[in-house]
């Protein structure tokens, strides 16, 4: 008993030793993060969209739904590109929620809505927690459907944490480490940080919680600290989202090669004056005349009713359009082919944008020379994408911005027909009544590229 005694000291103080050498092995995180939550306070933190409750209980932030109000957004007052953030979030099991990232609010986009990438948090049996979502786009972009390890590890009733890494054009996202999306898209290159809380339904119990923690972000050093994914990338470049795929539209463009395409005046693609890279289709600079080089290309199929979505980049003083209901038939000499357009331009520097039947008819997204776009149109500054979308349905077309409807008209109205009649299009039999025509990319002899064009031929009337 006495050599026990004796030998417990020793013991003691040998087991002190091994636990202290343990706690300094144990690796710390040496990320410098930066808290934008302190804690206490809502302060750096803005309310949009709906009026759900925040509120800040034992250190987190607490979002309560609130019924007949839209989804809501705790939003924060900075605005971030490149990130690193990591955050905790314990949702009920009944709520739908998300974390919004490089998204925005701006009075033009339908009322100021919220809207931009979102990190989905999904606590249903569908599991798609840490995909990427598109609010008030786009829709899904980055669905977890083959990623079956990410469902898994969602923790429900508990605390779950989310890594997310927005860089350049690549978005990625881990569920308590585990790897869950990876995203390549260049829609929005920064924006706010939210915290989102869904709308309810009627059937939906008022006053159920997300809560959130720990909320700390890294704006430098990010490849140093960047994590590498497993996993395959998605690409949604010339790709079709999955809201897409499901509404019936297609790739007019394939990315890579000039199927589906012919010059306006060739049995051909033109063997120059268009560039195809990464990507990108791009009629080339040559010396501003219309169709004087490569010349315009056209799809070569016909379409009648349609959807059609085009992004398009301006060059500095550049001009082009994009034509529907086009009959190559129309002009065979010098020019243009004929057809309704969609005007592509420079509002700034080129001259035609003080042209026009009707002042500033030629403006970019107007109907060319026939009806002026809204003025206070959502145009991205030049050398930036912007998204070109005509639909016409039943005679009823309508020309939009950057999800903006910029001016709708009525195809073979009184009210067209007139306009066409004081216009230089007056020479041409039945202008833009055709039922079925082209497409048409237009070479005006400066630098224009386009991608994701995107077609739906069958759209809802």
């Amino acid at each position: 008993m006495k050599t026990l005694l004796k030998s417990l000291p020793f013991a003691l103080l040998l087991i002190s030793t091994v636990l202290i050498l343990g706690c300094t092995e144990e690796k710390k995180d040496a990320t410098p993060w930066i808290p934008i939550f302190d804690g206490e306070t809502l302060n750096g933190w803005i309310q949009k969209g709906g009026v759900a409750k925040y509120t800040v209980r034992d250190g987190c932030i607490v979002g309560t739904t609130v019924k007949k109000t839209p989804n809501s957004f705790l939003t924060s007052e900075k605005m971030y590109g490149d990130f690193i953030l990591e955050l905790e979030y314990k949702v009920d099991s009944s709520m739908n929620s998300g974390i919004q990232i490089r998204s925005n609010s701006f009075p033009y986009y339908h009322n100021g809505r919220v809207h931009g990438y979102q990190v989905e948090i999904d606590p249903s049996t569908r599991a798609w927690s840490a995909g990427i979502f598109d609010e008030a786009r786009r829709g899904w972009l980055n669905p977890l459907d083959k990623n079956t390890q990410a469902q898994k590890a969602f923790k429900l009733h508990d605390w779950n944490h989310y890594r997310i890494e927005a860089i350049g054009d690549t978005l990625k996202t881990w569920i308590n480490d585990v790897p869950a999306a990876y995203l390549i898209d260049d829609k929005t290159a920064s924006g706010f940080i939210a915290l989102q809380v869904h709308s309810i339904g009627g059937n939906k119990k008022e006053g159920t919680e997300i809560i959130w923690k720990n909320i700390n972000i890294l704006t430098d050093n990010l490849a140093k600290y960047s994590k590498k994914s497993p996993l395959t990338p998605i690409y949604t470049k010339n790709k079709l989202t999955v809201s897409e795929e499901k509404a019936g539209w297609e790739m007019l463009w394939d990315g890579k090669t000039t199927q589906g395409w012919k010059g306006a005046k060739l049995e051909e693609f033109p063997k120059n004056g268009w560039k195809i890279e990464n990507g990108e289709l791009t009629v080339l600079a040559s010396d501003g005349a219309e169709s004087a080089a490569g010349g315009d290309i056209v799809t070569n199929e016909l379409f009648s009713d349609f959807e059609l979505s085009v992004d398009f980049k301006l060059t500095p003083g550049a001009n082009s359009g994009i034509k529907y209901y086009v009959d190559t038939e129309l002009n065979k000499g010098a020019g243009s082919s004929i057809g309704l357009e969609y005007q592509i331009l420079d509002d700034a520097l080129h001259p035609d944008a003080k042209k026009g039947n009707h002042e500033g008819s030629r403006t970019v997204c107007s109907l060319y020379d026939l009806i002026k776009a809204d003025p206070n149109k959502p145009m991205k500054a030049i050398g930036e994408w912007n998204t070109a979308y005509i639909s016409s349905i039943n005679n009823h077309v309508e020309h939009w911005l950057n999800g903006i409807k910029v001016l709708e008209y009525e195809r073979k109205s009184p009210e067209y027909l007139k306009l066409v009649s004081e216009s230089k299009y007056k020479k041409w039999p039945n202008f833009g009544e055709l039922e079925k025509g082209q497409l048409l990319l237009q070479d005006h002899g400066n630098k224009v590229s386009f991608k994701n064009i995107k077609i739906n031929r069958a759209p809802k009337k």
